[in-house]
């Protein structure tokens, strides 16, 4: 049984924390996505409040919103 047990806990492990991914403690509101492109830079990448210009056509881009609970703003 050592075998499943392990697998067990590691499945359960991978499942337990709700910020996957988050090396620090900021917390993102959401991303700044340059469509044509498919460009994507997150809000705390950023500084300022205005849009930035998507870095590989110079458009602006436009803000989407974390769907919430998940931290994901994808």
């Amino acid at each position: 049984m050592g075998l499943l047990t392990t697998v067990r806990d590691v499945l359960q492990a991978s499942t337990e924390s709700a910020n996957r991914g988050d090396v620090t403690d900021e917390r993102s509101e959401g991303a700044y996505w340059c469509d044509d492109c498919d460009v994507r830079i997150r809000d705390i990448d950023v500084e300022g409040d205005d849009p930035p210009d998507c870095p590989d056509c110079g458009a602006a881009m436009r803000f989407e919103r974390s769907p919430g609970s998940t931290g994901c703003a994808c």
